[in-house]
């Protein structure tokens, strides 16, 4: 028996009470030295994949949701705590695994330009 096809509209409008373009930024700022540049990379492309136009609905509402839980400042395991990162980064792979066939060179690209800029002020 199959699921039936949610409403990719809907679950992207449920999703957006979670986001925020100013909350992302602020939180990988701060986030740059705890979780690492290959994590940093991978937000980042999930970032610039969501913001392409060609993106899917449903591919939008999966990366929006790992990315509102990124910034969330209440999540499974407080990221002051050692290890709380763990959860974070489980959606983040979860998220990718789910949108790979989404992801583009041009969303690497700008990917890995945005990460340069951030690391070397870091």
């Amino acid at each position: 028996m199959s699921r039936p096809s949610p409403n990719s509209e809907e679950e992207l409008s449920k999703a957006k009470k979670y986001y925020s373009e100013q909350n992302f930024w602020s939180k990988l700022k701060k986030a740059t030295q705890a979780i690492g540049k290959e994590a940093l990379e991978k937000l980042l492309i999930l970032y610039y994949c969501f913001q392409d136009e060609n993106t899917p609905s449903r591919e939008k509402a999966i990366i929006l949701g790992a990315l509102g839980y990124f910034i969330m400042p209440f999540d499974l395991i407080p990221d002051l705590l050692p290890g709380g990162w763990t959860d974070d980064l489980s959606v983040l792979a979860l998220a990718i695994a789910k949108v790979t066939r989404t992801i583009n060179d041009k969303h690497i690209e700008k990917a890995r330009d945005k990460l340069n800029k951030l690391t070397d002020k870091a």
